[in-house]
C-alpha cells in the first residue's frame, strides 16, 4: 500500500518550549530591555515545568544573549538589550556548523565590502578617510604578521565609514572565518611577498577612487583585488561564482 511517507518525530524537550516563549516575548516587544522575567519558581507555576527545566532555559537564553540570569535571583533574570556581540557568535557558529565553503565565504565578502565601499565613497568623513590611508600606510611597512592586523585596519575603517551596523558585524563574522581557514596556506606561500605588494597596490587605486567618491569604481577594484588574494585557493569549479561578481557593474544594479 503507498501513501506519504512521515518523517520521524523529534522529542522536544520542555525547556526548549520554555526558551520559545521567551524568546518570542522579546522579539514581539511584549518583554523590553531592563524588564526582568519572573523568578525562577514563577517561572516554574506558569510553564508548569521543574525547577531544573527553568534553570536550564535561563542557561541557553544567556548563552544566547538575551538575558542576563543569576541562579536563586528572587528578581528573576534581566532582559538584555541588542548586543551586536550576540550577533557576532551567532553568526560565527552558523558560518561553521553549516560548512559553508570557502568559495562561498569569499563571495560573501566580495558582496559585503562592495556594499560597504559605495556606501563608504558617499558617507565617509575626512577622519575616517585618514583611518584608510593610515592603514594602507602601515600594510607597507610591515611584515607579513603586521600586514594582516593593517588589512584588518583599512577593511574595519570602510565598514564603520559605511554607517551600517550590520555590514560591519557580518563583514568582521566572515572575514575572520575566511582568514582561519586559510592563513596557514597564506604564511607558507612562496609568493607571499608578491601577494602583499600587489595587494598593497589594489589597497592604493579602492583607497583613491573611495577618495574621489567613485564608489562604483572602488566597488570593482575591491571584487578584484578579493579574487586575487584569494582565487587559488579556491577550486577551480567554485570560481565561476567569483567571476560572476567581477563581471557584475555594481552591487545593487547592473
Amino acid at each position: 500500500m503507498s501513501g506519504p511517507r512521515f518523517e520521524p518525530v523529534r522529542a522536544v524537550r520542555a525547556y526548549e518550549r520554555v526558551v520559545e516563549q521567551v524568546e518570542g516575548a522579546i522579539e514581539s516587544g511584549a518583554l523590553s530591555p531592563g524588564e526582568r522575567l519572573p523568578s525562577e519558581r514563577e517561572l516554574m507555576v506558569q510553564f508548569s515545568v521543574s525547577r531544573s527545566t527553568v534553570r536550564e532555559a535561563l542557561r541557553v537564553l544567556q548563552a544566547r544573549g538575551l538575558v542576563r540570569s543569576r541562579p536563586g535571583d528572587p528578581n528573576g533574570a534581566e532582559v538584555l538589550p541588542f548586543s551586536p556581540a550576540a550577533l557576532h557568535k551567532s553568526m560565527t557558529t552558523l558560518a561553521r556548523v553549516s560548512e559553508l565553503s570557502l568559495g562561498e565565504l569569499v563571495q560573501f565578502r566580495m558582496v559585503l565590502d562592495s556594499a560597504a565601499i559605495l556606501l563608504a565613497a558617499r558617507l565617509r568623513t575626512e577622519e575616517q578617510l585618514a583611518e584608510m590611508a593610515a592603514a594602507v600606510e602601515r600594510m607597507k611597512e610591515a611584515d607579513s604578521e603586521a600586514f594582516g592586523a593593517a588589512d584588518v585596519a583599512f577593511h574595519d575603517a570602510v565598514a564603520r565609514a559605511s554607517g551600517n551596523k550590520l555590514i560591519q558585524i557580518c563583514t568582521d563574522v566572515v572575514r575572520s572565518i575566511v582568514v582561519d581557514l586559510i592563513a596557514g596556506k597564506i604564511a607558507s606561500a612562496p609568493d607571499g611577498e608578491a601577494l602583499m605588494r600587489r595587494s598593497i597596490g589594489h589597497h592604493e587605486e579602492v583607497l583613491a577612487a573611495v577618495r574621489a567618491g567613485d564608489g562604483p569604481l572602488a566597488a570593482r577594484l575591491s571584487r578584484q583585488s578579493m579574487y586575487d588574494y584569494y582565487a587559488d585557493y579556491i577550486p577551480a569549479e567554485e570560481r565561476v561564482a567569483l567571476r560572476a561578481l567581477l563581471d557584475y557593474g555594481d552591487i545593487g544594479g547592473p
